[in-house]
């Protein structure tokens, strides 16, 4: 039997671009690798988009993260996680939170699977105009995929970072739909929120992306 990688990843690209009387162009990518190793497993992420609009700059963020969980039982594993976010248009220029915590596999079958996360930690944060935060975090995970045929796939994935300042969600909704071996075509929606940001800034920043995916 062929021996199964520890390795496993994938890889993703889109760009989307639109001329006439405006022109547009979105560009978002990303990349994730992970690694299992006995009860470990480790998982390094990146994320970046930029958007235009006749040639001038109208988004700019990016994401980094690690993340190592480790198993106790089949349901139950315990995780650290750093995250770094930077939006060059967002209420907060940088935020880089560090996260211990407990996850259960509530749901973990071959159509669906359920993973939910409670941690605690801290944030420091940079504003777009001045100043700095440094507070203690609470944070809470789901993450939930449906493999609905052979070939297509729903995933939904929502995290909350609250601290005394400000508090952070993230949700993403994604269908893919393989195309040809390990090459699939993905759709997905982004919201990011900031509960509290200074005077005349948007509190929550939409994503909407078409993108190929690749596996590895």
């Amino acid at each position: 039997e062929e021996e199964t990688s520890p390795w496993a990843g994938k890889a993703t690209l889109g760009y989307l671009a639109t001329s006439g009387n405006t022109e547009n162009s979105t560009l978002n990518s990303g990349f994730e690798v992970g690694y299992t190793s006995g009860k470990w497993m480790h998982l390094l992420t990146a994320a970046a988009i930029n958007s235009s609009e006749n040639e001038i700059t109208t988004a700019e963020a990016y994401d980094l993260g690690w993340k190592s969980e480790r198993k106790l039982t089949d349901h139950d594993f315990l995780f650290g996680r750093v995250q770094w976010r930077k939006d060059n248009f967002g209420a907060y220029d940088t935020q880089f939170s560090q996260t211990l915590g407990y996850g259960r596999r509530v749901i973990n079958n071959d159509q669906h699977s359920l993973n939910i996360e409670l941690g605690v930690g801290a944030r420091q944060s940079e504003l777009q105009f001045g100043g700095t935060e440094n507070e203690t975090i609470f944070t809470a995970g789901g993450f939930y995929k449906w493999q609905f045929s052979e070939t297509a796939q729903f995933r939904q994935d929502l995290r909350i970072e609250a601290g005394s300042a400000n508090t952070y969600s993230e949700s993403v909704t994604a269908i893919s739909a393989s195309l040809l071996g390990e090459l699939a075509l993905v759709a997905s929606y982004t919201i990011k929120n900031n509960s509290d940001v200074p005077p005349l800034t948007e509190k929550t920043d939409t994503f909407t992306a078409l993108s190929l995916e690749y596996l590895f």
